[in-house]
């Protein structure tokens, strides 16, 4: 009896021990809401929307200590639909995240379908990826701040949090023989915790960012225009180079938190990726530049509720000149540590011409652009993770 029981106990320790060693977590997020937009292609809008603070998902993340301080780590996660179950991103099983890599006390490495370092350092600040839905990311998303597009084939690093820095960078091999900067992309970050205090900076360079970064999963083609999403930037489907640099900062006052952020994003070379299917009255020739500027300020009225509002400036120079107002407010409430109810309303107003040369009209990010200079939306949800 008593070497059975002595065996058991060995047989726990080493179970035990063996768990502690190995890990795989199941995780998710279902978002959905109900929508109401004043003008979409002419007329009131009213429909259910999905993925409004976050992007409906489920995902596998898993982490294994081989000896030596290394761990191997890997993330599989899947983007979908909760309205209708298709998959996102373009179709991809996999298409938000898929990377595997090592991990140790020097940082991790990781290789595969990734984020970028401007999404990873200096995205957390912009207010549509905080409270605010991806309604109130900056128009189209140009600077990717809301992280609308991945990297593929990626080889990214991360460093360990030294004393409240971190930085890390991003390096995507374009694969076509005898070309090595075609469909090439890098990217670099910073950033800084401190108590209240929140700096971030990060750089983003893409090669023929039409195939490479926006036509960037298997449903896309390799001819045609993928910049299709936003009047703001279709036109610059052509353009050699993408070019994003963006600084932002956050302080905490109490329950109140005030926060900035900066991008300046360069559509560049215009005319030298070959691009079929583009509008004939886009520019030829040139560079797009686009300055943007965010203000954004939310206040914690109890644990549990928070109120928000942000306003946002884009303009356009060198080829372009568009001007693009933007604000938003909304709450957020968590009725449980894992499910809140929220609501945004966002108002746009644009002006000077668009992409394709014509009088820029709004266009809420996500959304069909109006007839008009301006657009309102609005959109109240609920949100679970597990």
């Amino acid at each position: 009896m008593k070497k059975k029981l002595l065996a058991s106990a060995i047989l726990s320790v080493i179970v035990c021990h063996a768990n502690a060693q190995s890990s795989v977590t199941l995780y998710g997020v279902l978002d959905t809401g109900l929508l109401y937009v004043n003008n979409s292609g002419g007329g009131s809008l009213y429909g259910m929307s999905a993925g409004n603070q976050q992007g409906n998902r489920w995902g596998l993340r898993g982490s294994e200590d081989i000896g030596g301080g290394l761990s191997a780590v890997f993330v599989l996660e899947n983007g979908f639909s909760i309205l209708n179950g298709r998959l996102g991103q373009g179709g991809d099983e996999f298409g938000r995240q898929a990377y595997v890599g090592l991990s140790s006390h020097y940082g991790t490495v990781t290789l595969g379908r990734q984020y970028d370092s401007v999404v990873d350092y200096t995205g957390v600040l912009e207010v549509g990826s905080q409270w605010g839905s991806f309604y109130a990311a900056h128009p189209g998303d140009l600077d990717n701040l809301n992280n609308t597009n991945r990297v593929n084939n990626a080889i990214k690093y991360t460093s360990q949090n030294l004393s409240g820095f971190k930085f890390g960078g991003l390096y995507s091999l374009g694969g076509v023989a005898g070309k090595f900067n075609t469909n090439q992309i890098w990217s670099g970050g910073l950033s800084y915790t401190n108590g209240p205090l929140n700096l971030a900076a990060a750089y983003l360079n893409v090669k023929n960012p039409n195939f490479s970064f926006f036509g960037n999963n298997s449903a896309s083609s390799t001819t045609a225009s993928n910049m299709t999403g936003s009047q703001v930037y279709s036109g610059f489907a052509s353009a050699k180079t993408l070019e994003v640099v963006a600084v932002g900062g956050a302080y905490t006052f109490g329950a109140a938190t005030f926060g900035g952020v900066y991008s300046n994003t360069q559509f560049r070379g215009l005319g030298q990726t070959a691009v079929t299917g583009l509008p004939a009255g886009v520019p030829h020739s040139g560079n797009a530049k686009f300055h943007n500027f965010e203000a954004n300020f939310k206040y914690q009225v109890t644990p549990s509720f928070l109120v928000g509002a942000a306003y946002n400036y884009t303009k356009g120079y060198d080829v372009s000149d568009q001007k693009i107002h933007q604000g938003v407010i909304g709450a957020d409430y968590f009725v449980s540590k894992r499910t809140d109810c929220y609501a945004d309303v966002v108002y746009q107003h644009a002006s000077g011409t668009n992409s394709v040369g014509a009088p820029a009209a709004a266009q809420i990010n996500g959304l069909s652009a109006s007839t008009t200079q301006n657009q309102v939306a609005a959109v109240v949800g609920i949100r679970h993770k597990f």
